[in-house]
């Protein structure tokens, strides 16, 4: 086992500026390469590191291929653009490299083979930094699972619902790529903050599987309007012609014979939402109203039809992750609530250890692929379109991931002793 890892990371835009910092605050994590295609961005955070960590000796790279070249680096952390993410990450597992990418969907398929290629051909580990999948509440309805107190799952619900009009139509001042997504694409452009904790649930990839979809998305109105009121409307982008649906909305279905709908709502005036929902044979999760109905639990009042909700909220205590339990004992920290540290740690836990990633090449294509095939669906009339299978078979009786904290097939409880 590593007692220290060199880390090297690759765009230095907001998410990966402050996922750097909250590594440098990790006493095991040296950060010894950055790069971005910025010049302002490579510098500021140079600066940090050299603030924070005056015994490091940080490099500052415009080409990611030689920051992955250095032999000195144990891993490479890539929070680029979402266009990059793969490309950059083949390049680094192909340099030997264990390898965090930062979330967003697949542009094409090929793209999605070509990271379960350079994972098979080398060897090398590589992580889709999926936060939601250790949030609070996302890890205790995974050990609620695991534990059988849903009874059999039918029917899981997600959603990125945020309002980003501010962001995604200042996206050209502010060097962020969501602008160019949202004016020539048009499907399920975010998936995996919905979708990683819930196919976690389903097994998928470990004995389960998605096997088809079919998307649709509505008109293209709320940037139009919201351009319109903000910069005037002869503005170009009140002209635009915005291309990704304000909602878009993707069933899924399971080869066990689960349903999963999932949700992007970014274009319209909203609170933000997960909008997470478990159905199964006995008792559901409702984030809607934070309920929670397990059969058998829940009060019934006389003249009321249904038994009384109890608030998720309120049980969370009782159904914690022991993972959580720990991360509260010791201090949460990190954004998001806690799940930006965990995330990580989870990936720097893995290259310390030798293992493979709790969200490892195969769960990383199965997911990000969405994001495209939403987009043949919704260009041929919602039609369905097959999921590749991109383990080739072997999600049929795949063997248990690593033993770790931070699994995600299995709760280990005897590491929380």
């Amino acid at each position: 086992m590593k007692e220290k890892l060199k880390i090297g990371y690759v765009g230095m835009g907001g998410r990966g500026y402050g996922q750097m910092i909250l590594s440098l605050d990790m006493d095991d994590i040296d950060v010894l390469a950055v790069c971005d295609v910025y010049d302002d961005r490579v510098k500021r955070a140079l600066d940090k590191i050299r603030e924070k960590r005056p015994d490091l000796a940080p490099e500052g790279y415009a080409d990611y291929r030689k920051l992955v070249a250095r032999p000195d680096l144990d891993a490479v952390v890539v929070t680029s653009s979402w266009q990059t993410h793969v490309r950059i990450a083949e390049a680094a597992m192909r340099a030997g490299k264990y390898t965090a990418f930062e979330v967003g969907g697949a542009s094409s398929i090929e793209e999605c083979w070509r990271l379960v290629r350079a994972y098979e051909e080398t060897g090398v580990p590589c992580m889709l930094l999926e936060n939601c999948c250790y949030g609070r509440e996302e890890l205790a309805l995974l050990d609620m699972v695991k534990k059988n107190i849903f009874g059999e799952l039918l029917h899981l619900d997600g959603a990125y619902a945020h309002d980003l009009r501010d962001e995604i139509t200042g996206g050209l001042i502010r060097r962020h790529y969501r602008f160019r997504n949202f004016q020539r694409r048009n499907g399920e452009l975010y998936p995996t903050h919905a979708l990683g904790p819930i196919a976690n649930m389903l097994n998928i990839n470990r004995g389960n599987r998605f096997i088809a979809l079919t998307s649709m998305a509505t008109k293209a109105r709320g940037l139009t309007e919201f351009a319109k009121n903000k910069y005037g409307a002869d503005h170009e982008y009140a002209k635009m012609d915005w291309n990704e649906g304000d909602i878009v909305t993707t069933l899924i279905k399971c080869a066990n014979g689960e349903t999963i709908r999932l949700q992007h709502d970014d274009c319209l005036p909203r609170i933000y939402s997960r909008e997470l929902t478990v159905r199964g044979t006995r008792g559901m999760y409702g984030e809607d109203g934070d309920r929670l109905m397990i059969e058998g639990l829940n009060e019934h009042v006389e003249g009321e039809w249904e038994p009384r909700w109890m608030k998720f909220k309120d049980e969370l205590p009782k159904y914690d992750h022991p993972l959580w339990k720990w991360f509260q004992s010791a201090g949460v920290r990190g954004g998001h609530g806690g799940m930006d540290y965990l995330v990580q740690r989870a990936f720097f836990e893995s290259v310390k250890n030798g293992t493979d990633t709790p969200i490892d090449a195969y769960d990383s294509a199965a997911w990000m692929s969405i994001t495209t095939l939403s987009e043949q669906s919704i260009a041929m009339g919602s039609m369905p379109v097959p999921v590749p299978d991109f383990t080739n078979g072997l999600w049929i009786d795949r063997g248990p991931d690593p033993k770790s904290r931070y699994s995600l097939d299995a709760v280990h409880y005897d590491l929380f002793d």
